[in-house]
C-alpha cells in the first residue's frame, strides 16, 4: 500500500512539474478567460423578471349544473407526467406568443415586430400545487410586467375558447351520430320482433318450464296407455283363442251376423246341406237329386259370398259355417269386438301421445338456442337503446356547455417585477466560469503544450530515454554574475568555463561530482581517453568538455582537451586561443603535435580544431587518428575529445570506437525524443563504450523532488543559489 501511495505522489509531482514548466501558457489562458468573463459582465445589461401565477382547477359550474363535468379537467397521457407541464407548453406556444406580440405591439430596436421565437416565456409548476408560475425577463421592467399579464390573459381566454370549441365540436359530432343511432335502434328492435314471430315466442322462460312439465306429463300418460294396451291385448288374445278367430274376423263375423238377408241365405244353405247329407246316405252321387242339391248348395254358397263381400266392402273368403253363431258365441264375439275397439283406441292414443311428446321434446331441444339468440338480440337492442339515450343526453349537455364560459385556468396572481435571479445567476456563472473554466483550460493548455513538445523535459527523462547511467547534473546558470578566479586562470577565458572562472560555485561542485562518478564507473579499467558528444547541437557539449578537462587538471592530472569538431569548432573561443594550427593540421602532417598543442595551465593543454578540412570524417576515420589517440594517451593522464553531434554526422561514433569511452551530453528543453532515439541507435551500431550521460543546463525547479538535493551551508556566487548533488542511486556511489 505504501508503494502505491508513493507512486501516486510521484504522479502528482509529475503533473505539478508539467504545469510548472508551462506556467506562462497556463497563466496566459487563465488571464484571457478571466478578462473575457470580466468584459462580458461589464457589457451585460441589467435584467428584470416579471412573474405571475395561474391556478388550474375543474370549473365549479360543471359540478353545480351536472353538465360538462369532464370539460376543462387536466389530464395527461402518461400517469407519471405532470399535467401542468402540458399547460406550460401551451402557454409557450406560438399562437399565444403571437397574440401577446400583436396586442402589446412588441418591436425590436429597428421597429420590426418581434417573432414568437424571440419572446422567451418560462413556466414552472409550483411544487405540490395546481399553480403554474409564468415569468419573462427583459431589460425594461414595464414591458416584462405587461408581457406576463398579457400572456396569462391570452391563455385564459384561449382556454375558455378552446373548451367552448370542444363542446361545439362534440355537439356537431353527436348531431351527426343521432340518425345513425336511431336507425340502428329500430333495426335491432325489428330483428327481435321478427325473431319472436318466426319462432312463435311469447315468453321463453315460462315456455321452457311448461315444456318440461308437459313432456313429463305426456310421458306419464304414455306409460299408463302402454300398460293398458298390454292388458287389452292379452284379453283379446284369450278371446280369440276361444273363438279361434283371426285378427279381424270377429268384427267381420259380428257385422255379418247382423245382416238379415244374409242370415236367411245361411239358413237356406243349412237346409240344403242337411237334405244333401240325408240323400247321400241313400243315393249315389250321380243321382239327379244329389246333383241338384249340390247345385243348389253351390249357388247358395256363391250368393252368400257375394252378399258377404257386399256387406264387408271387400272380398273375403268366409265359410258359411262360420257365420252360424249361437248366443254365447255372439256374446263372446261382441266382447272380443269391444276389446278390439278398446285396443285400437289405446293404440291411437299411444301414437298421439308419442307424436305429442316428440313435438314437445323437439321444441324443448331448440329452446336453449332460442334463448341464446334472443339474449343476443335483446343485449344488442339494449346497447343500441343506451347509445341512443346517451347521445340524446350528451346533446343536451353540449348545448348547455357551449353557452357557458367553462375554463380550467384563472389568474391567481398578476405579474410582479423584480431583479432577474437568472441574470444574477448568469453573472455569477460567467464570473465563476471565467475563473474555473480559465483555470481548467489553462491547465489543459499546459498539458497539451507539454504533449506537443517532444523535447526532453527533465534529467530523469533523459536518463530513461537513453537507458544509460546519469553521471552528472549541470544546473543552468547565468554567466554575467560569475567572478574570475584570482590569478588562477589566464585572461581571455570565457565565463562559460565556470570551473576556471568561478571555482567555488555550485557548477564547480557539479563538475567535481561528474569527475568522481566517472572515476567510480571505471574502477576495473581506467578510462583515459574520452569522447564528449551530444545528440544535436546546442546542448553544450563543448562547454561540458572544457569544464570537465579543467576539473581533471585542477586535480593535478595532465589533461589535453582536443577540439575534434572540425565542422563547427568552439574550444578556441572558450579559451581565447588562435585556431590557425590545430588537429586538422597535425593529421595532414602540416605541423607537429608539439607545435599545435597550446598550454593553458601547467596541467591543462588545448589542441584546437585547426583549419576546417573539406571532409572531416575522412580525417577522423583513419589509421592516423588511431595512432594519434594512442600517442596522446601515452603523453597525458586524460585526453578529452570535443566531437560533433551524433545526429547528422558519424564523427563522434567513429572516434568513440577508438577511445576508452563516450560521454553523452543531454540538455532538457533542447533535444527531443526522436533525436535521442537516433543518437542511441548510432552509438549501439558503432559498439562504442558509452560511459553515461551528463544532463546539462538543468532547470532545478523543473526536476522532481528527491532526484537531487541542495545543501544550504555555503555561499553561491551564481544566479542559481542552490547546491546540486546527484542521487547516489543514479551514479553508483
Amino acid at each position: 500500500m505504501e508503494i502505491k501511495d508513493n507512486t501516486e505522489d510521484v504522479n502528482i509531482q509529475k503533473y505539478f512539474l508539467i504545469l510548472k514548466r508551462h506556467w506562462r501558457v497556463s497563466t496566459g489562458v487563465f488571464a484571457t478567460f478571466v478578462a473575457l468573463s470580466g468584459a462580458a459582465l461589464l457589457l451585460d445589461k441589467p435584467a428584470y423578471e416579471a412573474s405571475g401565477k395561474l391556478l388550474f382547477q375543474i370549473n365549479r359550474t360543471s359540478s353545480y349544473t351536472g353538465v360538462g363535468e369532464k370539460q376543462g379537467q387536466l389530464e395527461s397521457l402518461k400517469r407519471e407526467a405532470n399535467p401542468l407541464d402540458t399547460q406550460g407548453v401551451l402557454i409557450q406556444s406560438a399562437p399565444i406568443i403571437q397574440e401577446v406580440i400583436r396586442t402589446l405591439n412588441l418591436k425590436d430596436k429597428h421597429g420590426v415586430p418581434l417573432t414568437p421565437e424571440t419572446v422567451k416565456i418560462k413556466t414552472e409548476p409550483v411544487l405540490n400545487t395546481d399553480v403554474l408560475k409564468v415569468s419573462f425577463t427583459s431589460s425594461n421592467p414595464e414591458i416584462a410586467k405587461a408581457v406576463v399579464d398579457q400572456v396569462m390573459t391570452s391563455f385564459v381566454a384561449s382556454n375558455i375558447q378552446s373548451n367552448r370549441a370542444e363542446a361545439s365540436a362534440a355537439g356537431t359530432f353527436i348531431q351527426n351520430q343521432l340518425p345513425w343511432a336511431e336507425k340502428e335502434l329500430n333495426r335491432r328492435s325489428e330483428a327481435l320482433r321478427k325473431f319472436k314471430a318466426e319462432n312463435q315466442i311469447i315468453d321463453l322462460h315460462e315456455e321452457t318450464q311448461g315444456a318440461v312439465k308437459t313432456v313429463a306429463s305426456i310421458e306419464d300418460e304414455l306409460n299408463h296407455a302402454r300398460s293398458q294396451l298390454s292388458e287389452l291385448t292379452a284379453q283379446e288374445n284369450d278371446l280369440r283363442k276361444q273363438l279361434n278367430f283371426r285378427n279381424n274376423s270377429a268384427v267381420d263375423l259380428t257385422s255379418l251376423s247382423q245382416v238379415a238377408g244374409l242370415q236367411e241365405l245361411i239358413s237356406e244353405h243349412q237346409k240344403v246341406e242337411t237334405q244333401l247329407a240325408n240323400k247321400q246316405n241313400i243315393l249315389t252321387e250321380e243321382n239327379p237329386t244329389i246333383v241338384e242339391l249340390k247345385k243348389q248348395k253351390a249357388g247358395l254358397r256363391a250368393l252368400i259370398q257375394e252378399r258377404t263381400n257386399e256387406s264387408l266392402g271387400y272380398k273375403a273368403n268366409v265359410a258359411p259355417g262360420s257365420l252360424e253363431m249361437g248366443k254365447i258365441k255372439q256374446d263372446i264375439t261382441a266382447d272380443l269386438v269391444k276389446l278390439q275397439s278398446q285396443r285400437l283406441g289405446t293404440e291411437r292414443k299411444i301414437q298421439t301421445l308419442s307424436n305429442l311428446r316428440e313435438v314437445y321434446s323437439k321444441r324443448a331441444g331448440i329452446l336453449p338456442n332460442l334463448e341464446k339468440k334472443q339474449g343476443e338480440l335483446e343485449r344488442s337492442l339494449s346497447v343500441a337503446q343506451k347509445s341512443y339515450e346517451n347521445l340524446l343526453t350528451k346533446q343536451q349537455e353540449t348545448k348547455i356547455a357551449e353557452n357557458q364560459n367553462i375554463g380550467n385556468a384563472r389568474v391567481l396572481e398578476p405579474a410582479r417585477v423584480s431583479s432577474s435571479p437568472a441574470a444574477m445567476k448568469m453573472k455569477i456563472g460567467i464570473g465563476a466560469g471565467g475563473i474555473f473554466g480559465g483555470l481548467l483550460i489553462g491547465i489543459a493548455a499546459g498539458f497539451l503544450v507539454d504533449i506537443i513538445d517532444r523535447r526532453l523535459k527533465t534529467a530523469k527523462e533523459a536518463e530513461e530515454l537513453f537507458g544509460q547511467t546519469l553521471l552528472g547534473l549541470i544546473p543552468n546558470f547565468e554567466t554575467e554574475n560569475t567572478s574570475t578566479a584570482k590569478g588562477a586562470m589566464l585572461s581571455g577565458i570565457s565565463n562559460r568555463v565556470i570551473v576556471a572562472t568561478s571555482p567555488c560555485s555550485v557548477i564547480h561542485e557539479a563538475y567535481h561530482m561528474l569527475r568522481a562518478n566517472m572515476k567510480f564507473i571505471s574502477l576495473d579499467k581506467k578510462v583515459r581517453t574520452i569522447v564528449v558528444t551530444s545528440s544535436v547541437s546546442g546542448e553544450g557539449k563543448s562547454e561540458v568538455s572544457a569544464n570537465l578537462a579543467t576539473v581533471m587538471a585542477q586535480a593535478g592530472r595532465r589533461v589535453l582537451l582536443v577540439d575534434a569538431d572540425m565542422r563547427q569548432p568552439h574550444q578556441h573561443h572558450l579559451w581565447g586561443l588562435i585556431n590557425s594550427v590545430g588537429l586538422s593540421n597535425v593529421m595532414v602532417d602540416e605541423e607537429k603535435l608539439s607545435v599545435a598543442v597550446q598550454k593553458v595551465t601547467p596541467q591543462l593543454s588545448v589542441l584546437t580544431a585547426g583549419v576546417m578540412p573539406p571532409n572531416p570524417l575522412a580525417i577522423i576515420d583513419s589509421e592516423r587518428m588511431t595512432t594519434l589517440v594512442e600517442t596522446l594517451s601515452d603523453q597525458y593522464d586524460y585526453v578529452v575529445f570535443d566531437t560533433p553531434p551524433l545526429v547528422g554526422t558519424a564523427d563522434a561514433a567513429v572516434l568513440g570506437k577508438m577511445v576508452d569511452g563516450v560521454l553523452v551530453v543531454a540538455r532538457p528543453g533542447v533535444v527531443d525524443s526522436s533525436s535521442v532515439a537516433a543518437a542511441k541507435s548510432l552509438l549501439s551500431r558503432s559498439e562504442a563504450n558509452v560511459l553515461g550521460i551528463v544532463a546539462n543546463g538543468v532547470n532545478i525547479k523543473h526536476e522532481p523532488g528527491g532526484f537531487f538535493y541542495y545543501p544550504s551551508n555555503r555561499t553561491d556566487t551564481s544566479d542559481d543559489k542552490v547546491k546540486v548533488k546527484v542521487k547516489e542511486t543514479e551514479v553508483g556511489i
